[in-house]
């Protein structure tokens, strides 16, 4: 099913549940979801019904991400707490990482108990499979510990065992996974190696007169590294180690490795220590792993792209190294899809309640005698957050495509996917943690009480711009890649895939003068990142080109170009999510959420291109025309304030998921309250 019927079957309300069990979900079919009332001078009437922008933006299995929410609520795990008449649901900071880490336990052995990770690894369709990322951006919602927690076991140890084994490992580990019999982890990053996964020192050697496989540590920035869940209660991990055979080494390979047995108690030859405290995800047990010459069963080795006979030889379909160690990276490809989309609830979390907050908290007056001002109502207030709820409304879109194309993955498109992924995970966090800021900043003092959320989501969620990947790197990553598709484009005389259709047509032009209609269409904002995008991209190939062809190698020209290549990772990505954006309009009929939406996404392309130094560093825009493009931001500020309560109310968070101050601030912080 495409991304467009998809929609439509979800705004229709057709889309069926998948299977699980659904004895609560009957109950509960949907959590109450009514807009909160405030008194909000000239905010008038919802335009549209906020449930069906709801739908649009979460995408898929919304009764179910409903269902778990109350689970959740009703759960004394998950710390309900009436505060001025309303529950709200968020974890216990103020506790002890020990305390933290028994908690995020708890709640995963009650969320097994419910059955809500049924098929999450034993699923054979793609409905699972999308049941099983709403339920996880529910969980990220609550906490990101307990989401973390279960993407180590459910998508990195789980999906490894899933994608790199064979019958003998799926018959033997996933249902117990599922089941959350088995507890794992995955043992990648070391010490010394984060991003370069190719120079992990984990060795691996094979025994063929015992039919096994031995792991070592060889020296102190070989051990394993931040590997969550092993401080505490992974019981197996997958090892990713350089593999030696008959003196050859055959590069990194993945192997199961029991570290702890079923009392806890840590096995032979393993080592491990804890990794301490953090500036968030405390519910987390990151560990750190030592191998002693672990032996383990030949069988361990997952083997879906390579494996050893009894003998000990060496045998794979993958003849490149290159080819064979791509294929080991394949599970963080999921793991990217799922940082990235978490990474967008979080900015929703802090946007819902600054904008609420700043929709009912006022300050100063104009006029004497005069009643002071909503925050909200300030043009530099608006001109803090609504842009940057534009951003999030876009690359909300964006997510639920990426999804979309790695759940109906094949082959030929594993590549592309690595790249969206990349892409999207490094956009999708910097754009979170900098409004997870400005947010903060917003509320004000309150915004530094962790009740209140947006403070603290900024700890749990710093992590992201790191792992699976420092987005620098991903960045150039995606330079690499675009020039890749320059070099074949060339020798095919035209460009095919990754949305580079645009440069086999003829190079747009930008108007010498920007009225607001010009800058408010569709085809000046598509005309404008096309054009970045196409320069941006023939100046990096060129300049690779000349200093390799002036002897340096292409290693050290991409190295050297590092410039050019964030400039046009940026360019690339903020393309693709302007191109997304307007798909999803073409969609919807004609009407007032349509409309609000064009506002949206214009505030998305304009604020893009003001942000951006490239626009006037390589002429694409005049100074004038900058000027321009930034009167017209400020203007549309101003016409979305109106639409600000219902775009907030649109993002699918709860009320108990929110804040005490996106509600009555007052009451929550009554004296009553202090004295119960």
């Amino acid at each position: 099913m495409d991304s467009a019927a998809r929609r439509a079957r979800v705004l229709n309300n057709h889309l069926a549940p998948t299977p699980f069990p659904r004895s609560e979900l009957l109950k509960n079919p949907c959590l109450s979801y009514e807009p909160p009332e405030l008194s909000l001078a000239g905010s008038g009437s919802d335009p549209f019904p906020v449930s069906d922008m709801r739908c649009l933006l979460d995408g898929h299995n919304v009764a179910e991400r409903d269902w778990l929410f109350n689970l959740m609520i009703r759960s004394p795990l998950f710390n309900p707490r009436d505060l001025g008449g309303r529950v709200f649901v968020c974890p216990d900071y103020n506790q002890t990482m020990e305390q933290q880490r028994e908690a995020t336990m708890k709640r995963i052995e009650y969320l097994s108990e419910k059955g809500v990770f049924d098929g999450w690894l034993t699923g054979k369709t793609v409905e699972e499979e999308f049941r099983k990322f709403a339920l996880l951006e529910v969980v990220t919602i609550f906490d990101h510990s307990l989401s973390i927690k279960l993407g180590v076991h459910f998508f990195l140890w789980g999906g490894a065992i899933k994608f790199f084994g064979t019958e003998r490992h799926h018959v033997k580990w996933l249902k117990d996974t599922e089941n959350y019999v088995v507890k794992g982890c995955f043992a990648m990053t070391e010490l010394g190696h984060g991003s370069n996964v190719r120079g992990i020192e984990t060795v691996t050697t094979y025994d063929s007169r015992t039919g096994e496989f031995i792991i070592n540590t060889p020296c102190e920035s070989a051990q394993k590294y931040w590997i969550g869940g092993a401080a505490n209660h992974a019981t197996h991990t997958v090892a990713f180690s350089q593999l030696i055979i008959n003196g050859i080494n055959q590069g990194v390979h993945a192997f199961i490795v029991q570290i702890r047995d079923a009392d806890g108690n840590l096995c032979p030859n393993i080592r491990i220590a804890d990794c301490g405290h953090k500036i968030g995800l405390n519910g987390v047990d990151n560990g750190r792993i030592w191998f002693d010459n672990v032996r383990i069963p030949r069988e361990n080795l997952l083997n879906s792209v390579a494996d050893v006979t009894p003998d000990g030889q060496y045998v794979s379909a993958i003849k490149d190294p290159d080819q064979r160690f791509a294929a080991f990276l394949a599970p963080l490809t999921s793991g990217r899809v799922n940082i990235a989309i978490s990474a967008i609830y979080s900015a929703k979390i802090g946007l819902a309640i600054a904008i609420r907050y700043a929709l009912a908290r006022r300050a100063f007056s104009i006029a004497p005698n005069e009643s002071e001002m909503l925050l909200l109502d300030y043009p530099s207030h608006q001109r803090r957050l609504l842009p940057l709820l534009a951003k999030t409304y876009a690359m909300t879109f964006t997510g639920i495509h990426l999804k979309e194309i790695y759940m109906n993955r094949t082959p030929e498109s594993n590549k592309t996917i690595h790249i969206l992924s990349s892409a999207f995970k490094a956009t999708f966090t910097w754009h979170n943690m900098r409004t997870l800021q400005e947010c903060r900043e917003a509320c004000g003092g309150q915004g530094l009480k962790t009740e209140n959320r947006v403070g603290h989501l900024k700890g749990e969620f710093d992590v992201q711009s790191t792992f699976e990947g420092d987005n620098n790197v991903l960045m150039q990553q995606i330079s690499k890649a675009l020039f890749a598709e320059y070099l074949a484009a060339r020798k095919r005389k035209q460009f095919k895939g990754l949305g580079l259709e645009h440069m086999n047509e003829s190079c747009p032009t930008i108007p010498s003068h920007l009225s607001s209609s010009v800058l408010r269409s569709s085809r000046f904002q598509v005309d404008t990142f096309r054009l970045r995008e196409r320069d941006l991209l023939n100046r990096f190939a060129e300049e690779i080109l000349r200093r390799q062809a002036n002897g340096e190698s292409k290693e050290y020209a991409f190295m050297s170009s590092y410039s050019l290549a964030e400039d046009l990772g940026r360019a690339f990505s903020e393309r693709f999510i302007l191109q997304k954006f307007l798909e999803v309009e073409e969609t919807l009929p004609t009407g007032p959420m349509k409309g609000i939406l064009s506002l949206v996404r214009t505030m998305y392309a304009l604020v893009s291109v003001e942000e951006d130094a490239a626009f006037l560093r390589y002429g694409y825009l005049s100074t004038d025309n900058a000027a321009s493009v930034r009167q017209e931001v400020s203007k549309l500020c101003s016409e979305l304030r109106p639409h600000a309560l219902v775009l907030v109310n649109s993002l699918g968070i709860p009320d108990a998921f929110l804040s005490p101050i996106a509600f009555d601030w007052v009451a929550t912080n009554s004296w009553s309250l202090v004295q119960q």
